[in-house]
């Protein structure tokens, strides 16, 4: 058992840690402002201090500064946002162990504290209860399967993976499902974004501050490292990776072998990247031993559904309320929309609409503007009348009388798209039937069945 001191404003994150690591069998001290933190790393000097970059007004970094004065045999862990990692690698220089970023996985979390404090030679309790594994992958389509059959067949045997697709498929959620699928799960999972840092920061972070023994290579032994966009490698870095990984070949210069397992993933095609001469060619053939092309959403709509079951379950179980539904006609324009975005722009969409929605039900008018309006030019496009010369702009009229016909002219053209179906139209455009009708100038006992 360790003590650990948790210094973090978010009440709902430090809730979080102080829980889990009572539950993992240390004793938890928990501040929520860097004057607390710091008085109880001077009263308790801890094992370990878990710390957030930014404690309100207090800089994290500070508290680093004051428990290496304080507590100099503490093992440090910063926690960080993705745009704040340069500011966590610069904290290593001060003598922290290592940083997680936000959101991370608890998981993660159990395997650096497991090695911090096994570094200051502290014994990790034995956990109650297995942690779950954090990878989900959504889908049933074929693509996803295909996917999902490589990485079952690929976990164990240790072959460097390069994941490619394009921005928001899931390519780290895919590296982290084949770090849970192989023999090393029990390891520590790391990602890293080869465009977050300056090159000199990078440089450090993979080969090491002042030492191997800091690199993150070195930090992530027996797991799995993620490397990401790994096309906004610098070529000098790239260089340094080719020898790096060369040397690492068992048998070669007296390697032996890598201490993790490689997955790196690119938005970028490597291969005109080599032709542009932004590439190494030898490291790409290092990197790639298993490729493996990540299909977009639009290639893959069959598992939109999924995803937003997905997505609304999870937000439900997140705040603790109900789970919302969603309406067949706002489920349509869902699966229609082409995702440029791709996951990441569904899971954002539906977190919208989610908020945007009054009641129980997702409707269409919930969902962003850019989802039914392209849905509705592509279906209408073809048959949509060119604008009127503007020397036929009715001139003389008042607004209101314009603003009225232009509102009939709308309705008009999504009764046409819906088959001239009030209630389908009604729904999309986020208003009451009887409000349909009385825009429509009809009465509501004239309703009839469509």
């Amino acid at each position: 058992m360790a003590k650990v001191v948790i210094t973090d404003d978010e009440a709902a994150i430090l809730d979080l840690i102080t829980k889990f690591c009572r539950g993992q069998g240390h004793e938890a001290i928990p501040c929520q402002t860097g004057i607390q933190g710091l008085a109880a790393i001077r009263e308790h000097k801890p094992e370990l201090l878990i710390v957030d970059l930014r404690i309100g007004e207090t800089d994290g970094m500070e508290i680093i500064k004051q428990s290496r004065h304080e507590s100099p045999s503490t093992a440090i862990i910063m926690i960080t946002g993705h745009g704040s990692v340069e500011t966590a690698v610069e904290a290593m220089r001060l003598g922290a162990f290592d940083y997680l970023t936000k959101p991370f996985e608890l998981p993660d979390l159990k395997r650096t504290m497991d090695q911090a404090l096994g570094a200051k030679g502290v014994t990790a309790p034995v956990a109650a209860s297995a942690l779950p594994q954090s990878s989900k992958i959504i889908g049933g389509s074929a693509a996803i399967q295909r996917i999902l059959g490589i990485i079952h067949r690929v976990a164990d045997n240790d072959s460097p993976v390069l994941l490619e697709g394009e921005f928001g498929v899931g390519k780290q959620l895919l590296a982290r499902a084949l770090h849970e699928a192989s023999s090393r799960n029990g390891g520590p999972f790391k990602a890293i974004q080869c465009s977050a840092l300056p090159t000199d920061l990078l440089e450090m972070e993979l080969f090491g501050h002042g030492s191997p023994q800091n690199s993150i290579f070195t930090r992530t032994r027996g797991g799995t490292i993620h490397l990401g966009e790994i096309d906004h490698l610098p070529m000098r870095i790239q260089a340094q990776l080719n020898a790096y990984l060369d040397h690492s070949q068992p048998g070669m210069n007296g390697g032996a072998g890598l201490p993790c397992r490689l997955v790196t993933s690119t938005t970028a095609h490597l291969e005109d990247a080599i032709r542009a001469g932004k590439f190494r060619e030898d490291l790409y053939y290092k990197i790639s031993v298993v490729p493996v092309l990540v299909p977009s959403l639009r290639d893959r709509r069959e598992d939109i559904p999924l995803l937003v079951e997905h997505f609304l379950r999870e937000h439900a179980l997140r705040v603790g309320g109900s789970m919302k539904k969603i309406e067949h006609y706002a489920q349509e324009f869902l699966e229609r929309y082409p995702w440029p975005g791709n996951i990441s722009e569904l899971r954002n969409s539906v977190e919208r609409a989610i908020a945007m929605a009054e009641g129980s039900t997702i409707k269409p008018a919930d969902l962003p503007s850019k989802v039914t309006q392209k849905t509705e030019a592509t279906s209408s496009e073809a048959t949509a009348a060119p604008a009127e010369p503007r020397t036929r702009l009715p001139i003389g009229s008042t607004l209101d009388d314009y603003v009225r016909s232009q509102e009939k002219l709308f309705i008009n053209e999504t009764l046409k798209f819906n088959n001239g179906s009030r209630e389908k139209t009604a729904s999309m455009l986020g208003i009451s039937i009887a409000t349909l009708y009385r825009k429509m100038e009809l009465n509501v006992e004239r309703r009839t069945t469509t």
